[in-house]
């Protein structure tokens, strides 16, 4: 089990997890019309993948520059669903709420 976690294969585990999950959401919500849109959940999932490809780069002893662009590409990710968040609230507040 410690060499599971310590290779890092315990990330890629997550990382299929992660790919599964977002298959099924989106297939729910294509034939339901319920839940989160793939391409509002696209930005999360994104950062998070990266985040763990980060940690999988660190994990597998890759060079700094592939765990800092990994890094980066979360970063870039993460900003975006923070924007994408923050303009979708910014339409649906009522004008009470402008105050």
């Amino acid at each position: 089990m410690q060499e599971f976690f310590s290779s890092g294969r315990v990330v890629d585990l997550v990382l299929l997890v992660m790919v599964i999950e977002a298959i099924v959401l989106g297939l729910h919500h294509r034939r339901t019309g319920r839940g989160i849109a793939f391409v509002d959940m696209l930005a999360n999932l994104a950062s998070g993948f990266c985040l763990l490809l980060a940690l999988r780069a660190a994990l597998g002893g890759m060079s700094w520059p592939w765990i800092g662009a990994a890094l980066t590409a979360s970063f870039a990710g993460h900003l975006l669903d923070v924007s994408r968040r923050w303009l979708t609230h910014a339409q649906t507040r009522s004008p009470q709420c402008a105050k």
